[in-house]
């Protein structure tokens, strides 16, 4: 009896432990002012957008607009840094594909107040949509909301909660389920998680053009997920593999190819 109320002691210490540790096994936020604070240093020319979630927390976002745009990529970034640190790759999308930008700033990232967690990522997102709507009146056929990552979850979640002309998730995964069997295999904290980001449930639901890239070389996380997450999605939907590619580097390895098949896709889309 001692044995089996010491192992009873042991599992509900682990299973309190995991849930308190899931966010910082999660989010890698970095705050203001570390990052790259001058986008004109890039050669970027940017608004600064501050608006609020649901809940009251004030966020913080940027707005690239590019002259006779027709459609807006709303951005939901990865886990770690800020928007900041995705300068680069914005200067290189609106130098080779005819959308304006918007990148959201999550809650406790860069200039935004409060700390990430699943349910705050999503008012998150939606606060974002919002803020396009109503101030700088783009209609919801002009959205195409785009998520890299873990943002890939919060894109998914925002097409189910506001209409949008399409999606377009990179190197993302099903759910987080299935990330903790992948990075942590030799333990069994998949059954016990409460961060669910179950992306592959939800784009089920979805009727809206899917745009799914990967890299092939993806280190963290599995090109294979990628594939899954494309399985559950309805048609109109292209899968594109990023040939060469690892987690951060799409952008860079894939070449005019990729740009290409972001542009054809928003192209496509406003076409319909």
């Amino acid at each position: 009896m001692h044995v089996v109320l010491a192992f009873l002691a042991i599992f509900v210490i682990f299973v309190v432990a995991l849930r308190l540790m899931e966010n910082s096994m999660i989010y890698f936020p970095v705050k203001y002012p570390e990052g790259f604070w001058q986008p004109a240093a890039f050669g970027v020319t940017i608004e600064d957008c501050f608006f609020t979630a649901q809940d009251g927390v004030k966020l913080h976002g940027w707005y690239a607009p590019q002259e006779g745009a027709r459609q807006t990529l709303l951005w939901c970034h990865g886990n770690a840094g800020n928007i900041s640190h995705r300068l680069d790759q914005m200067k290189m999308l609106l130098g080779r594909v005819k959308a304006n930008i918007f990148i959201l700033g999550y809650r406790g990232y860069g200039r935004s107040q409060g700390s990430p967690g699943e349910e705050g990522l999503y008012k998150d997102a939606q606060a974002a949509y919002d803020y396009l709507v109503s101030q700088k009146n783009v209609k919801a056929s002009q959205v195409v909301i785009y998520g890299q990552s873990l943002g890939g979850a919060v894109a998914i979640d925002l097409a189910l909660a506001r209409p949008c002309a399409g999606l377009i998730i990179e190197s993302s995964f099903t759910s987080a389920k299935d990330m903790a069997k992948h990075l942590y295999s030799f333990l069994p904290m998949h059954y016990f998680m409460g961060v669910r980001f179950d992306s592959a449930a939800k784009i089920a639901q979805l009727h809206r053009p899917v745009l799914i890239m990967h890299g092939t070389r993806d280190e963290v996380i599995p090109f294979e997920l990628g594939q899954r997450l494309f399985s559950a999605a309805n048609e109109p939907k292209e899968f594109y593999p990023i040939q060469g590619a690892t987690h951060n580097d799409p952008y860079l390895v894939g070449g005019d190819a990729y740009y290409a098949k972001i542009r054809d896709f928003i192209e496509w889309i406003d076409d319909q």
